[in-house]
Parts: structure tokens; C-alpha cells; sequence
């Protein structure tokens, strides 16, 4: 049984539209709702983080590496330190931690 790829496409894109579509054209009015608004404030955060956390976990060739830079980053978000700081200084804990763990030959 041959399926044509194209009739899966155009229902994906379809689908997507849809979803997009409909709240544009359904609601009209300012969304006065103290809960929706706040609700809707935070899916793009979360989305965000859905996304990239595993992403996070599974790029560098030991957890316990990744672990350790996420706590950096953490801890230096917490602490109100800037993007740019929080990323390289994560990034560099990643790399030091890689290059111990490689030396003492517990990753390959």
C-alpha cells in the first residue's frame, strides 16, 4: 500500500493553521481574565524549557558534567547575573568538568 506523502503534509499544515487561526478569529476583546493572562504569560517560558532542558542533559558525553552546569547556571541566574555570563560560565564548567572526567578516563 502506496500513501502519498503530500495528503500528510497538507493535514499537518492544516492542523497547524487551524490552531493558530481559530483564537485569531474567535476572540476579539482584550482577555480581561487575571488567570488566562497570567496562564498565557508563561507558556512561551515553559515551552522553552520543554524544549531545550533534555537538550541540555543529552549534549555533552557525561550527565554529571551537564548536572554541574546547569547548577552553575542556575546559581548564577539566581544571582542576577547577566546572559552572557551565565552561558559561558556554564559553558566553561561543561568543558573543565569534561576535560577531569576524561583525564581520570570515566568517559570516552
Amino acid at each position: 500500500m502506496k500513501v502519498n506523502i503530500y495528503i500528510y503534509i497538507l493535514v499537518m499544515a492544516l492542523v497547524t493553521y487551524l490552531i493558530r487561526l481559530i483564537p485569531l478569529t474567535m476572540i476579539k476583546k482584550k482577555i480581561k481574565n487575571q488567570f488566562i493572562c497570567s496562564f498565557l504569560y508563561y507558556i512561551p517560558y515553559a515551552t522553552l524549557t520543554a524544549m531545550t532542558f533534555p537538550a541540555v542533559l543529552y549534549s555533552t558525553s557525561s550527565p554529571y558534567s551537564a548536572i554541574l552546569g546547569i547548577l552553575t547556571a542556575i546559581f548564577l541566574a539566581y544571582k542576577g547575573k547577566s546572559l552572557i555570563l551565565v552561558s559561558c560560565s556554564a559553558c566553561l564548567v561543561v568543558f573543565i568538568c569534561e576535560i577531569i572526567l576524561e583525564t581520570f578516563g570515566l568517559i570516552y
